[in-house]
């Protein structure tokens, strides 16, 4: 049974199967948790289909992060809980999306565009369209992670892949058997970022350079599509993750989350094993449902 997960403000979410779980450090030092059955889109019979699964988990990572980022706010201020309403859930997906789409896609397009037409080698300008993607991911997120609230957000980052790490390999999930284990997880949002960025590239290569317009078309179109590809990607280094080449080929994920990860204290791990308690609760309640469907797959850590 995977389990999965984002940090949020003073917290930390896991997803897991079936169900979301979100635990947060309030202001008198307590740990505050809700947990709630998921359905639908997320855990219904499209979220097991390849490539149409990658989809759903850029969808679900985006909307039930916002969720768990806003209550997470909430409780961490000590102000009384409120839920996102629908639009105001939409309104801020596609601000993100326009954000995303504007600045990591149609950006870099924009600025190499140049590129081609005067080296004369229209291979060249895509591969530097590509290059610049993934070097503005990872400006932007080295970028972020100097600002001191931020860091502390990385940290429980690091919490939560330590007790995911724990409960994957360990028969009880308790702070000291999950200090022994890394920050960093195969199956890291971070980890999807990069690949998404490297198909990107390979897969703009090869569609060639059409008028700038039906490129900008392509940038924006596509994002589904190549986030549909990395998701596959990341379960097959997930799978074959014990073979020496696969390992070498996904190192750089791994690398990268040195950026998204920091050491997390006694305190921060404590509120992870709450979250993923919770969603453990859940999950074992679903289990007890006479003819419950096991649903087996794999969030993004």
């Amino acid at each position: 049974m995977y389990y999965g997960g984002q940090a949020v403000i003073e917290g930390v979410m896991i997803r897991g199967p079936r169900e979301m779980a979100v635990a947060v450090r309030a202001p008198d030092g307590t740990i505050v948790t809700r947990a709630e059955r998921l359905s639908g889109i997320y855990a219904g019979p499209l979220r097991r289909v390849p490539l149409v699964r990658g989809v759903i988990v850029l969808w679900e990572t985006l909307a039930l992060g916002i969720r768990a980022l806003t209550w997470s706010s909430q409780v961490a201020a000590g102000r009384d809980e409120r839920e996102v309403s629908r639009g105001q859930l939409y309104a801020l997906l596609a601000v993100m999306l326009v954000f995303a789409g504007a600045v990591f896609f149609a950006g870099p397009l924009l600025l190499t565009s140049w590129i081609g037409p005067l080296t004369g080698d229209r291979y060249l300008g895509l591969v530097a369209e590509g290059l610049l993607r993934l070097a503005m991911l990872i400006g932007y997120i080295w970028l972020i992670g100097r600002m001191p609230d931020v860091r502390r957000v990385f940290a429980y980052h690091g919490a939560e892949h330590r007790a995911i790490h724990a409960y994957e390999h360990e028969p009880e999930v308790t702070v000291a058997a999950a200090l022994d284990f890394p920050n960093a997880h195969p199956r890291c949002g971070t980890a999807f970022l990069l690949s998404v960025m490297v198909i990107s590239l390979v897969l703009f290569v090869l569609l060639g350079t059409p008028s700038i317009w039906v490129r900008l078309a392509e940038r924006i179109v596509l994002i589904p599509v190549v986030a549909a590809l990395a998701y596959e990607v990341l379960r097959a280094g997930q799978a074959f993750g014990d073979n020496r080449v696969v390992a070498w080929l996904y190192a750089p994920n791994l690398w990268l989350q040195k950026l998204t990860t920091r050491d997390p204290d006694e305190a921060q791990i404590e509120v992870a094993i709450a979250a993923l308690n919770a969603a453990l609760g859940i999950e074992a309640a679903l289990d007890a449902e006479p003819a419950a469907p096991l649903r087996v797959e794999e969030p993004l850590a």
